[in-house]
């Protein structure tokens, strides 16, 4: 009789504890059946606050609430097995102090079963990282490029491309990973700095958009699938399903008009 082996999902240790090892591969998702897909191959599964930008149409994360996050956290969850989920806290839920931060990702881990949360910012979120950890909330951080402070950046504007503005990310990658966080997120970075900062710190750096010398890799599956007409530099677009889906909808519409579809084999007799 052939005994079932039960799927455990991927721990927040686990993911710390490959530093240095095998690359770490990670994609976004939203929806509990994409999840399903990416949950065969990715370590850990980001439930990104891009999904403003991606599925409702918002010019930027900034306008993604809060319940948002945690419907799609809980999609997530839903339809997969093995990778660890994280998810996004969005714009305004834990800039404020280290108690409201701490208030909004308990809501988020105990609504949706996610294993962690990630906050932007370096070395000014220290003090929220450690507060969270202490009280036994994973926090994946996320420096650089930080997509919710664009307005502040002035855009998505590639960081580190004048070398004496490379302290200030040393810094802030040295202060996360000293508050707590298990790993942490390098966005829109110069590979040399990207590289640099790997080998400094602790934890495990994932690029997205920084260099081949991080820890592991993260992309938006939307982007790298080709369901979006344009895509940064730093995507490699592995699917052409954009055009796929618009053969397939041209198709349907000519058929309805036709009237071939529906034909005898979807037809109830």
């Amino acid at each position: 009789m052939s005994k079932q082996v039960k799927i455990r999902r991927n721990t927040v240790p686990q993911i710390a504890s490959r530093k240095g090892g095998e690359p770490i591969v990670s994609l976004t998702s939203y929806h509990a059946h994409t999840a399903a897909i990416v949950d065969k191959y990715a370590d850990f599964i980001l439930v990104g606050d891009s999904l403003g930008m991606v599925m409702h149409g918002m010019e930027s994360t900034v306008g993604v609430p809060l319940d948002l996050m945690i419907m799609h956290g809980k999609a997530v969850v839903k339809g997969t097995k093995k990778a660890l989920i994280v998810v996004d806290m969005p714009f305004g839920t834990y800039e404020e102090s280290p108690s409201i931060a701490f208030r909004n990702a308990a809501k988020i881990m105990k609504e949706t079963g996610c294993g962690a949360v990630k906050l932007e910012g370096g070395a000014r979120m220290a003090e929220t990282i450690t507060f969270l950890v202490e009280r036994g909330i994973p926090v994946m951080a996320h420096i650089g490029l930080t997509p919710q402070s664009s307005h502040v950046m002035g855009g998505f504007k590639t960081q580190g491309r004048e070398e004496d503005s490379w302290a200030a990310h040393e810094a802030d990658a040295k202060a996360v990973s000293e508050a707590g966080a298990f790993s942490v997120v390098l966005e829109g970075m110069v590979e040399p700095l990207a590289a640099k900062i790997s080998k400094q710190i602790d934890i495990p750096t994932i690029g997205i958009g920084a260099s081949a010398e991080c820890d592991g890799q993260i992309l938006v599956l939307e982007d790298m699938l080709g369901l979006n007409e344009w895509t940064p530099k730093f995507v490699k677009v592995y699917g052409d399903l954009g055009p796929a889906i618009e053969r397939a909808v041209e198709q349907y519409a000519e058929e309805v008009k036709d009237r071939s579809f529906p034909g005898e084999d979807q037809v109830y007799r």
